[in-house]
């Protein structure tokens, strides 16, 4: 219902309300009544919501969201409708369908709440031992996930099967058995779900609810272009002109003696350029004040894309489609991955409540995931076919489960790079899925693993399998796991074959804006000046079995780290 969403959120607006002419709607003492913001976040995410929130505490801040809002769409709220989101590839679909050169179809997030809003839901936190190689501070990062969870996450309803698949992974040795925790444990556990006990789910959305409705704007189907840059040199070369000559001449001292290298050379990201839902385009500028800057929480996808459009990254890549080179780098967009994952398709002896990622087992070489929702059909035929009738993929497609198998931190690196200089289309992207053979070999050990399971005592009791039935479940599953790469005969004899042939995806693509290499460990963007980026393609490595509260986290933890830089200890919280 737009009136209710409406009434909880009223800073939210389309983008054609937007006036050029103000940059901000806002006069608060944060910025002076002057025109221009504090803080400009390019999407509105799962790091972007939790961000502008934070920072809205003490700031102006406008939020840029290309899609629409999560909270009247009933295929995005419900459960029971979580396929379809997926299996909607119209042109404003919540869900922009890509597909990777390596024949792996895809999926990245148009709406307000981001992966939040269309994916599985699991959550569960950072491993201790990530957190301490990010460096992260790990109080504030405790308390950063506390803040999410107290609004949007909740514990499962535990239901028979997973009960069963639990038990049968305990069987086979994945223990210990570590109950329901939000904490990443070796061994066998349940983790947190952003679906409530009803199957309606919460999004990165509703932590804008945290934020100052006075201090924030956010905009939906604004469709960034690029970062508009100053390139002039001249914006740091400010000198309080007074007419006591004496305190003059040493003002310019002073600049004489400072370096080159911070007489403003490089350049500075002032504002925006974007579209609305009617096409027509606008502007929108940070203030001068001092700390203003522009935050890009776009996404893996998304983050590079936009640095590469506004003319950081790779100067021969950039100069091939006439964009005006801000700043050469040449690791904008590389050493992109994304987590490999084959599933096994189980089906069932009864009837069984429709349930999504819940119990996961997790081993050193990958994570093993439930969820009773077939993956999305993935071959050329299906893709028209979804174009023609996209609704019509029930979730009683199969009647049976999916065991799903991911192998955690994978070695393969791949890029992206752009197409054309349309900020609508997809870029090119290539993962290289198994090019490392360490990779694969983590798969055919996951994929062992799951053999032993299906025969395990527990989990025969709710399928139609018997001991002698497992390479039955391969070939069954050939079919399921259904992407654009040519199928081999022997895809049921060797593990090794099956893992490259059925390879999909669950959507925790990552890196392309790694720190150290495109950003500073604050996240500051390299050679430029007001420019970040805070989200998932800085990750070196996916954290977690899923790394949305991870993402959701970061968003909120940065927040106050940036507050805390303007204001001292407190931040203003």
């Amino acid at each position: 219902n737009y009136r209710l969403w409406q009434d909880e959120y009223p800073f939210i607006r389309r983008a054609s309300s937007f006036s050029s002419s103000s940059s901000s709607t806002k006069s608060t003492p944060s910025n002076g009544g002057r025109k221009g913001y504090d803080y400009i976040v390019v999407g509105g995410g799962t790091a972007g919501c939790p961000l502008a929130a934070t920072l809205s505490k003490n700031y102006s801040v406008l939020l840029l969201e290309r899609g629409g809002v999560p909270f009247a769409n009933i295929n995005i709220s419900l459960l029971a409708n979580f396929h379809l989101t997926l299996a909607d590839v119209s042109p404003n679909s919540p869900s922009q369908f890509f597909a990777s050169t390596d024949g792996v179809l895809n999926a990245r997030a148009r709406v307000l709440g981001g992966g939040t809003s269309i994916n599985a839901g699991f959550y569960t936190r950072a491993s201790t031992s990530y957190v301490k190689r990010v460096g992260w501070d790990a109080k504030l990062l405790n308390e950063s996930y506390s803040w999410v969870e107290k609004r949007i996450v909740h514990e499962p309803v535990f239901e028979p099967w997973q009960r069963a698949v639990r038990d049968g992974l305990l069987e086979v040795g994945v223990s210990p058995n570590n109950g329901f925790t939000y904490d990443h444990l070796y061994g066998t556990k349940i983790g947190g779900t952003t679906f409530d006990r009803f199957g309606r789910r919460h999004t990165a959305a509703e932590l804008l609810a945290y934020g100052n409705p006075q201090n924030l704007d956010v905009l939906i189907h604004a469709r960034v272009q690029k970062i508009i840059f100053d390139t002039t040199g001249t914006f740091l070369a400010f000198v309080t002109i007074t007419f006591h000559i004496s305190f003059l001449i040493n003002q310019i001292k002073r600049i004489r003696h400072i370096p080159l290298r911070n007489r403003g050379k490089k350049p500075r990201a002032v504002g925006v350029l974007f579209k609305d839902e009617n096409g027509a385009e606008h502007e929108a500028f940070i203030s001068r004040r001092r700390k203003s800057e522009i935050v890009v929480t776009s996404g893996a996808i998304g983050s590079p894309q936009l640095l590469l459009l506004s003319g950081i990254g790779p100067k021969p890549d950039l100069e091939k489609l006439n964009i005006s080179v801000v700043h050469d780098n040449k690791f904008v967009g590389k050493h992109m991955s994304d987590n490999p994952m084959n599933s096994i398709y189980v089906p069932f002896n009864r009837p069984v409540k429709q349930s999504l990622i819940e119990t996961v087992g997790i081993t050193k070489m990958g994570i093993g995931q439930l969820s009773t929702i077939p993956p999305k059909r993935r071959t050329r035929e299906a893709i028209e076919a979804f174009k023609r009738n996209k609704k019509d993929l029930p979730h009683e497609a199969f009647h049976g489960g999916f065991i799903l198998g991911k192998v955690a931190f994978p070695k393969s690196k791949g890029h992206l790079k752009l197409i054309n200089t349309n900020a609508d289309d997809n870029p090119s992207v290539t993962f290289n899925y198994f090019s490392h053979p360490e990779d694969l070999r983590r798969c055919v050990k996951g994929i062992r693993l799951v053999e032993k399971l299906v025969r395990s005592e527990p989990f025969l009791q709710f399928t139609k399998c018997d001991k002698g039935t497992v390479a039955k479940l391969l070939n069954m599953s050939v079919t399921a796991n259904i992407n654009m790469i040519p199928r081999h005969t022997n895809d049921t004899k060797s593990l090794k074959q099956f893992c490259k042939d059925t390879v999909i995806t669950i959507w925790h693509y990552h890196g392309g804006c790694h720190v150290g290499q495109v950003v500073t460990e604050d996240y500051v963007v390299r050679g430029v000046h007001r420019l970040r980026v805070i989200d998932g393609s800085t990750f070196h490595e996916s954290p977690g079995a899923n790394p949305q509260a991870t993402v959701m986290m970061l968003g909120r933890y940065m927040g106050v780290k940036i507050l805390r830089d303007r204001l001292g200890r407190s931040g203003g919280l």
